[in-house]
């Protein structure tokens, strides 16, 4: 979902070789040179910094995740680990995290699951399966349960429509089904809402609430609030918020996680490394827009030090 991939401008003269020394010197005696690590992995694509693992392993016989977990700590190194990673790697990790030990982060998971493309969401099945040799799906079916189980699990078939083309009969035909299914009957039946928002296009599901609010008066938004509760709520704004407007929805999330008593560096960390090659460029001016005051300018009055700086560089 919202996945118009804006490239930022790169090293046109890029060469893991240099890349891999300069961070190695950064490294090497007394202190850390932090400055030199951001600026290299900032100013490269994830699949430049790549090759720059790769290289670094070749050159120094190291993990270059290592010597940086040794080297580093608290946000700074959350960070810079986070851009070393491929974005499905980076997913299946947090993935992951959200499902280990007592109790389930259904928070990451709906985050994650409900704003990603099919193409996202398979090559994630895959790195999950290859890091920690189980199964996805299966994790996510024993860690949850119920609507919110059945809507994930559907997500995770990563098959919606990702067609351009917008079908005006069907948006009404499910616009009138939502309604049966939602306002007009004695507890919400799931499935029909679950299948409707996790196997539909954006565009189709964007007629599909138009057409709602048309037929019935109130806004799709307004009937998820009023007839769901709790994460299955949740998720289903998230999912209708990302179908309408997907840098909107991260916008909003990075304020909130800077709002307040207290920044959530975690949520900061996840969203601007993981859309930084994705839509990161209209999260910006979506933030601009409904702030009316500049990421950049909010991350450097929330955060501080080295972690500032690699956002920052992030952002820019």
């Amino acid at each position: 979902m919202g996945n118009s991939h804006v490239s930022a401008q790169y090293h046109v003269h890029f060469s893991e070789e240099e890349d891999a020394k300069k961070i190695r010197k950064a490294c090497k005696g007394t202190g850390t040179d932090e400055m030199t690590i951001i600026k290299v992995l900032a100013s490269n694509s994830i699949e430049q910094r790549q090759k720059i693992k790769e290289k670094y392993r070749a050159l120094y016989g190291k993990n270059l995740e290592k010597v940086l977990q040794d080297d580093l700590s608290g946000n700074l190194q959350n960070t810079l680990l986070a851009m070393l990673d491929r974005p499905c790697d980076f997913d299946a990790k947090l993935l992951n995290k959200a499902m280990k030990g007592t109790g389930t982060d259904e928070d990451i998971l709906i985050e994650l699951l409900c704003t990603r493309a099919n193409s996202q969401i398979i090559a994630t099945k895959e790195a999950y399966k290859q890091m920690f040799t189980c199964d996805l799906v299966n994790d996510v079916q024993s860690d949850t349960s119920g609507t919110l189980r059945n809507l994930l699990v559907s997500l995770l078939e990563a098959d919606r429509d990702e067609g351009l083309k917008v079908n005006e009969d069907l948006a009404e035909q499910d616009a009138k089904k939502l309604f049966e299914a939602g306002e007009n009957c004695w507890g919400t039946d799931e499935l029909t809402f679950n299948t409707i928002l996790t196997k539909r296009s954006s565009l189709q599901l964007r007629a599909t609430f138009k057409a709602y609010e048309t037929l019935h008066g109130s806004s799709i938004e307004e009937v998820i609030k009023r007839e769901a509760s709790g994460d299955v709520k949740k998720a289903y704004l998230t999912i209708v918020q990302c179908t309408k407007d997907c840098q909107a929805y991260f916008a909003e999330a990075l304020h909130e996680a800077m709002e307040g008593v207290g920044t959530r560096e975690d949520t900061l960390i996840r969203i601007l490394v993981s859309r930084s090659e994705v839509d990161l460029l209209s999260i910006k001016e979506s933030y601009q827009e409904m702030y009316k005051k500049s990421l950049a300018d909010e991350i450097k009055s929330e955060t501080s030090g080295y972690f500032q700086k690699a956002l920052l560089a992030l952002v820019k």
